[in-house]
């Protein structure tokens, strides 16, 4: 059986940044987890078909040992009340001090992710994603990346990476997505993750003459398509995630983009939080 969360402590230097009735911040408390956890069930389990084991059955809430030793990113809507009610929307954060005492990142369960450890910089691993169904709007994911700018800039992140997923388990029924990825957007030898062996699944699975990059593009995740558009890289290789009904494939991203879009719009907010306090 998984245990619950167990809240290892806020970064520093993070202050809550507003947008409306809208917030992003880092998880205060084990309550506040603990809600991001069963909102994460909610989205992965009861909306996209992932099959629970017991544990999650009965406590509605996707939670794995990662956890406890992640931060936890929170798009908050205020208006919704003072309490854990207000999560709408919900990103895990987890750096390599973090990582070292599970001895392995997530990430590393599907992926070779040794070029990104190699790489000399400070890495973040980013995972497990959602938004409520009622706020998937671009207003609430860039509220999500803008939160992301601010932990990447407090703690110097040169990299960020993880897993990202399409819907669906048949890679023939996905080979137009995975081979425009595998065709457009590979990342560079030096920061190339690969699929773990026994699980390789191939991307480049048909002709890319055979459709338009641009239809391809918009057949993807939303998700996928943020990443893309800031840059970001995929690996060689996709696998099949059976428990929650996916097909994922590496991405990584150099923060560089990131934090030049959205930097400027954190420490504008991070003023007007100081002048209100």
């Amino acid at each position: 059986m998984t245990s619950g969360p167990a809240f290892t402590g806020a970064s520093p230097g993070f202050a809550e940044v507003r947008a409306g009735s809208l917030g992003v911040r880092l998880a205060a408390n084990a309550a506040e987890i603990d809600a991001s956890q069963a909102l994460r069930y909610r989205v992965f389990y009861d909306e996209m078909g992932a099959h629970p084991d017991a544990d999650a059955a009965a406590s509605r809430r996707d939670r794995d040992r990662y956890d406890a030793v992640a931060d936890h990113l929170l798009v908050l809507d205020h208006a919704l009340g003072e309490g854990t009610e207000q999560v709408i929307g919900t990103y895990r954060l987890i750096r390599k001090p973090a990582a070292s005492h599970l001895g392995r990142f997530y990430t590393a369960d599907e992926f070779d992710i040794a070029p990104i450890l190699q790489n000399g910089g400070e890495v973040l691993e980013l995972g497990r994603s959602c938004v409520d169904i009622a706020y998937r709007k671009s207003s609430v994911m860039q509220l999500l990346w803008r939160g992301i700018a601010a932990y990447v800039n407090v703690h110097a992140i040169d990299l960020m990476f993880g897993c990202a997923s399409l819907p669906g388990t048949d890679p023939d029924v996905l080979a137009t997505e995975l081979t425009y990825l595998y065709t457009n957007h590979l990342a560079p030898p030096e920061l190339r993750p690969r699929a773990v062996a026994d699980r390789y699944i191939a991307m480049n699975r048909v002709d890319p003459a055979s459709f338009e990059a641009r239809r391809a593009l918009a057949k993807l995740p939303p998700l996928i398509k943020g990443y893309l558009r800031l840059g970001g890289f995929v690996g060689d290789g996709a696998v099949i995630d059976a428990q929650f009904n996916t097909i994922d494939v590496a991405v990584v991203v150099k923060t560089d983009l990131v934090t030049e879009k959205y930097l400027r719009h954190y420490e504008r907010g991070l003023r007007d939080v100081k002048s209100e306090g």
